[in-house]
């Protein structure tokens, strides 16, 4: 027995009465970068709940927003390297740091 033949009733607070329930499945697209579904009641329609699935994976943009990140804190990092450090130090100490914000050291 499924989840929704066992649990085809819900509390609703705008009637104050269990009523049953309908199930709205909005799929992904262009506005929505999720899945989602409301629980709705039956007799005044008001939304009792809604849930959220994990975000559609969209290729390639996690990645170009880390990119960008990373060229704009090695411009910050290079505004405020130490001037009276070699450049092989100013280097060592960039790239330590832009290591150390994805998580590992160098």
């Amino acid at each position: 027995m499924d989840v929704l033949a066992r649990c085809s009733r819900v509390w609703c607070p705008s009637c104050n009465k269990t009523r049953p329930m309908i199930f709205d499945v909005m799929k992904a697209n262009d506005k929505n970068d999720h899945d989602a579904a409301d629980i709705i009641c039956e007799e005044c329609k008001s939304i009792i709940a809604t849930l959220h699935g994990p975000s559609a994976h969209r290729p390639g943009v996690r990645n170009k927003r880390a990119a960008k990140a990373r060229e704009m804190a090695s411009q910050e990092i290079d505004r405020l390297s130490d001037p009276s450090a070699t450049d092989e130090e100013r280097e060592r100490r960039k790239r330590r740091l832009l290591n150390a914000k994805r998580g590992r050291l160098a």
